[in-house]
């Protein structure tokens, strides 16, 4: 026998995983969507949840990877690294809100499907 799943009540935990990050960077990005994968027995949910957490963990590694060196370069020669690589910069925050707002259209035009980020590391 196959369960059937409230299609608004999955829009709306898919979208709360990923659109997470809007509320802070930090404790909601990974624990609203930790919350839900617990809570939910829906398995789009989970699926939705598991992919979030690990999108965000992506965008904290590579944040630290490429911003720490960027930031002490910034600081070695007074500010014109920063300036120098702020394409760089630019382009990792343009990358991770398009990435997240694509997440949320999928969830809401598709919410049978569950969303796969391109390019990520999964680690859950």
């Amino acid at each position: 026998m196959q369960a059937t799943y409230d299609s608004d009540k999955r829009k709306l935990l898919s979208s709360l995983c990923h659109g997470a990050i809007f509320f802070s960077t930090i404790l909601f990005s990974i624990g609203v969507p930790f919350v839900i994968n617990l809570i939910s027995d829906d398995p789009v949910v989970k699926s939705n949840a598991k992919e979030s957490m690990n999108f965000h963990l992506n965008v904290w590694f590579w944040a630290t990877v490429i911003g720490v060196p960027l930031g002490l370069l910034s600081w070695l020669t007074f500010g014109i690294g920063g300036i120098i690589f702020f394409p760089v910069v630019a382009f990792g925050f343009a990358l991770h809100w398009g990435l997240t707002i694509w997440a949320l259209f999928h969830c809401l035009t598709q919410p049978d499907e569950p969303f796969r980020y391109p390019f990520i590391f999964r680690v859950l």
